[in-house]
């Protein structure tokens, strides 16, 4: 089966983003509009799960974006009530066609005290290996999702209430977590102890807001109250608002750092410091590491373009839109014919032959995976006249798989897993190719000295395969770690 877009094969894909609200009349179409403003971090499916004091529970999840499902008037008059929590996905599988309704959350369960919904972002490492002992146990699982791992847990659990029974189910999960889950009165939020994946506080009018990036809380006019922070557990009730504890042993946080690169969107807020910002700054210093003689800067739209305007504004090299994106080809356009296939980058991106033609052209991307794409867009550069194509890259090489949360090809699919920097470059087909190192990207995140080997301070396996969870179920199907160094 075709990938669904051209940039589907190579691309890194955040698998999930979650939103929740409470105290809000209708809170459905609040998560609906926070949904929207994640659907980057998911385009595959998306769901609601609601609950009203007079109606119960109610839930709808839908194949598609957000906006062709959650603005129905009869799917929204379906999910009454204050309190509802909703996430949007990608799956591993990358296809629509390999996923079934039931594999999409929030996960809803039915405990001796009430029912509870959950919605998931991360990967859990020791699924495979929970699921076994659960179903040996009489487990019935309904979905082929790692986080039904979760309400399982919770199920067997003989705490006295549904937020003890989670962290009761989560000391036993490995991996990354950041939670949205709902009962009859409560939210609940939670981190894992590292951090891996985002997730923010938000205050709207009486209720309250659980996101995993800003941006959401800025749609219905939220106000951005803080950060939930790694290992903590935030339940929120009508009654006291937000009471935080620390359920997990405290270790040092491992955010990962390819969120502050590509997955959240531009106009979000990360660690306190502007995802534009930081985007700007890590061309800023890719052009201090790998400077060359030029015409135009371009970015590979969209999301090289705050690292192409960095590395204009610091190489003093003129920034240019040489490449047009298409706004309206969504995920879904039909490839009926090889002909049509073989378009590819063509049906998404457009160059702008006028401005191309005769330059010296350096092109901004935000990470080489398998490289499939960069090839086409070099050969659409070079067709439009381009004298010379040069690749700068926002990212260290990508060699590692991530087991924590994003779509990545196996590890021999990836570029830079099997050839140097040089091969790349002559496999590319471009006058030279430059990521930014390591300790750049840290710099240009805020950490002056650079990263920190003994201690990284970011979870940065996809580039450097130091691992701060170790992949177990991985490491069973004969996943190979990098060796410690000496």
């Amino acid at each position: 089966m075709p990938p669904a877009h051209p940039f589907d094969d190579d691309k890194l894909r955040e698998e999930c983003g979650i939103f929740g609200v409470s105290g809000v009349k209708d809170a459905s179409s609040f998560v609906a509009l926070g949904l929207h403003a994640l659907q980057h971090r998911g385009q595959e499916a998306g769901g609601i799960v609601t609950h009203d004091p007079t109606q119960g529970f109610n839930s709808a999840r839908r194949f598609g974006y957000v906006r062709d499902n959650f603005t129905s008037t009869d799917i929204m008059e379906t999910l009454p009530g204050p309190l509802a929590i909703g996430h949007v996905r990608y799956s591993t599988a990358g296809s629509k066609g390999q996923t079934a309704i039931r594999d999409v959350q929030p996960f809803f369960g039915e405990f001796s005290m009430g029912g509870a919904a959950i919605a998931h972002n991360g990967n859990i490492t020791n699924a495979d290996a929970l699921r076994r002992e659960l179903i040996e146990r009489g487990s019935i699982f309904q979905s082929s999702s790692d986080s039904e791992c979760i309400i399982h847990l919770m199920a067997r659990s003989l705490q006295r209430n549904i937020p003890e029974r989670m962290e009761d189910a989560l000391r036993r999960v490995e991996g990354a977590f950041s939670i949205v889950a709902m009962t009859r009165t409560k939210l609940i939020g939670v981190r894992d102890p590292l951090g891996v994946r985002p997730l923010v506080l938000g205050k709207i009018g009486d209720g309250w807001v659980l996101s995993s990036e800003t941006c959401a809380l800025d749609i219905i006019g939220s106000e951005f109250i803080r950060e939930i922070e790694p290992g903590e557990m935030v339940v929120i009730t009508p009654e006291h608002g937000v009471q935080s504890h620390f359920p997990f042993r405290k270790q040092k946080p491992r955010f990962c750092i390819f969120e502050h690169v590509y997955f959240s969107r531009p106009d979000s807020i990360l660690g306190g410091r502007s995802v534009y910002e930081t985007r700007e700054s890590i061309g800023r210093e890719l052009a201090k590491e790998n400077p060359v003689d030029a015409d135009l800067v371009c970015p590979v739209p969209d999301s090289g373009t705050p690292a192409a305007i960095g590395y204009s504004l610091e190489s003093g090299i003129p920034y240019a839109m040489g490449i047009i994106r298409n706004q309206y080809m969504g995920r879904t356009f039909i490839e009926p014919t090889e002909q049509i296939r073989n378009m590819g980058v063509r049906l998404k991106l457009n160059v702008n032959r006028a401005l191309i033609r005769g330059k010296r052209v350096i092109l901004v991307d935000d990470s080489v995976v398998r490289g499939t794409t960069s090839r086409k867009i070099k050969e659409m550069i070079l067709d439009a006249g381009a004298k010379e194509v040069h690749f700068r890259i926002a990212s260290p090489p990508t060699a590692w798989p991530c087991f924590y949360g994003v779509d990545t090809p196996q590890r021999e699919k990836l570029l830079a897993a099997t050839m140097s920097e040089e091969e790349m470059r002559s496999h590319l087909g471009v006058d030279s190719l430059k990521f930014i190192t390591l300790d750049g990207l840290y710099r240009a995140v805020g950490e002056a000295g650079g990263r920190n080997p003994a201690t990284p301070q970011y979870c940065d396996a996809c580039f450097s395969g130091e691992y701060p969870v170790k992949p177990s179920d991985m490491l069973a199907k004969g996943f190979e770690m990098k060796e410690a160094a000496e």
